[in-house]
């Protein structure tokens, strides 16, 4: 049987406002459990929640970013479901009405090829507390030092087809909530979490199958696995004869494996009914005209202005804007006058494989932008080869010392002396006989070979440029 996947995911990403959506409690990440959770986030007697206007400002600017539908009349509702770490016994979320409707963005697939991905709805809600289970041997403790924190759940078109192109969108929806400042995007912390709704069905069929919900990732290479790994457990039940069941399901990254958690409610299940206790949101022209001025330069924006500006490839320029960090990083060296292309290679090359292999993230960089422009520099100046370069950043990486103190004090600048390099490249001729008469009679890939004895011989400070002149030259 020939089966295909539809994938469609919800993205929860907390705003980040210093202060709850609907109470002035802090939304700080680390403080001691249940320090943080007022008596409006417990939904004590007697209180009531007011609207967090930043939150409302922050949502509709994800609403202009994505060309979404507007509501500009939009309301709260009430989520009605019994959980632990749900204090009040309802969450507070929007339903019929959310505050942006229908969008789309833009992805990246294979071979250079892009898909638009339609959103369906970007809602406000309050973020429940957290239930903790490995504390203790036969209880759950309960954290509500999250409870109220605002979120902004973005819920997309069932448009994907593999796991690969749900990673893609959730990236790109991870990128823009950085770009236009709503969401600091950590992963490790919850700030950004994803639901991905996955089904499969008969190859051609137009009737959705039974869907799958895998809760709370919070890694795009865990969202990955699960995503495969449930595609592949939801064509064993059918090509056994059984029945997908509708049911919510955990990822669980240590046994790399999906297992039940309880079953999948419907929207009727959860008596949505309009808050009593909050007004309407009503949102005039003259705001949206203002929010619309402040958004800054868009990745798909910044994307094509590198390639246009700079001579980037479409594949650099998606990697260089596919985190604001790193855009910002490679535009603060462009500040220092250091060559576009060349910068873009050492960001998504030495740099990057530095930052991986030390599990860190570019802002904690021992080597700063100014650093790496200053090493880009010497080898556009050719002062330093690239192959040169290369151990000069590891010892920036090790020390933190300029690439001019390194060069300096290891004697590593480039022989350009045709005075100096010539007698070498005669040495290298006459010791290589054979090579020579091979080359002569056209092996003309030889070249290589003179070239790296050359550079062997001068402990690779030798101009490449002007030794491959040279041999050209001589061996004619």
């Amino acid at each position: 049987m020939v089966w295909e996947t539809v994938i469609g995911l919800e993205i929860h990403s907390q705003l980040s406002t210093k202060s709850k959506i609907f109470s002035g409690a802090s939304t700080s990440f680390g403080a001691e459990p249940n320090t943080q959770a007022c008596a409006v986030d417990l939904g004590l007697p007697g209180v009531l929640p007011v609207l967090n206007k930043e939150a409302v400002m922050m949502a509709l600017r994800f609403g202009l970013a994505v060309n979404a539908k507007i509501n500009q009349h939009s309301i709260f509702a009430r989520k009605n479901y019994f959980y632990p770490d749900l204090p009040k016994g309802y969450q507070i979320s929007q339903f019929e009405i959310p505050i942006v409707g229908q969008g789309e963005i833009e992805i990246s697939i294979a071979e250079g090829d892009t898909k638009m991905i339609g959103i369906t709805r970007a809602h406000l809600e309050e973020d429940a507390g957290k239930s903790i289970h490995d504390m203790y041997k036969d209880f759950t403790a309960i954290d509500l030092n999250r409870a109220g924190t605002p979120l902004l759940e973005i819920v997309s078109e069932p448009d994907m087809s593999n796991a690969k192109e749900a990673v893609a969108y959730a990236k790109k929806i991870h990128a823009l909530v950085q770009y236009i400042g709503i969401c600091d995007g950590n992963m490790q912390e919850g700030s950004f979490r994803c639901d991905a709704n996955v089904s499969i069905r008969k190859k051609g069929a137009k009737e959705l199958g039974t869907r799958a919900e895998l809760k709370n990732i919070n890694s795009f290479k865990f969202l990955e696995k699960a995503i495969n790994l449930e595609v592949e457990r939801q064509q064993d039940v059918l090509e056994d004869g059984e029945k997908v069941v509708q049911e919510t399901r955990l990822y669980d990254d240590m046994k790399n494996e999906t297992r039940s958690m309880r079953s999948k409610e419907e929207a009727n299940d959860y008596r949505y009914f309009p808050d009593p206790d909050l007004l309407p949101v009503d949102i005039d022209d003259a705001l949206l005209s203002q929010i619309r001025t402040t958004l800054p330069e868009l990745p798909t924006e910044k994307k094509s202005r590198y390639i246009s500006e700079f001579g980037l490839n479409s594949y650099d320029a998606e990697n260089l804007t596919s985190q604001k960090a790193f855009a910002d990083f490679f535009e603060s060296m462009l500040y220092e006058k250091a060559e576009a292309k060349l910068s873009a290679n050492w960001i998504m090359g030495e740099l990057s494989a530095a930052l991986n292999k030390n599990q860190m993230n570019i802002k904690d960089s021992p080597i700063s932008a100014k650093e790496l422009s200053g090493l880009v520099k010497r080898i556009t100046d050719e002062t330093i080869s690239g192959k040169i370069a290369k151990d000069v950043f590891m010892t920036m990486w090790e020390c933190q010392r300029s690439a001019d103190e390194i060069i300096e004090s290891q004697g590593l600048k480039q022989m350009t002396d045709i005075a100096a390099i010539e007698p070498i490249i005669d040495k290298v001729i006459a010791n290589n006989s054979t090579q020579v008469e091979q080359y002569r009679a056209g092996n003309k890939k030889l070249l290589g070979f003179f070239v790296g004895q050359v550079m062997k011989e001068t402990q690779g400070k030798a101009n490449p440029k002007q030794v491959n002149q040279l041999l050209n030259e001589k061996l004619s």
